[in-house]
């Protein structure tokens, strides 16, 4: 079964989903700017545009394009601006 989330009064929505091995979300952003938090490991894959993200522990924005990816520890929060709709994919551990 697939569950939608939406969030950021619908400027970002996912959908969850089990992989063969790690459940994970494909999702949409549109332009703005965002903070979430995590409760589990998570490895996020930007799948088309682009997404500069401020990193926890960096006081500065690092881009991230199609095909790569950035880890996130658990329980931390990061900072995400989109100047253009970008689809991610996201894994979770």
């Amino acid at each position: 079964m697939l569950d939608v989330n939406q969030y950021f009064d619908g400027k970002v929505k996912s959908i969850a989903l089990q992989t063969e091995t790690l459940p994970a979300t494909v999702g949409v952003m549109t332009a703005g700017d965002y903070e979430f938090g995590t409760s589990q490991k998570e490895v996020m894959t930007v799948v088309s545009g682009s997404m500069s993200v401020k990193l926890p522990g960096s006081d500065t924005f690092q881009t991230f394009t199609q095909g790569q990816s950035f880890n996130l520890d658990a329980n931390v929060k990061f900072q995400v601006s989109i100047s253009a709709d970008t689809v991610y994919f996201c894994t979770y551990e």
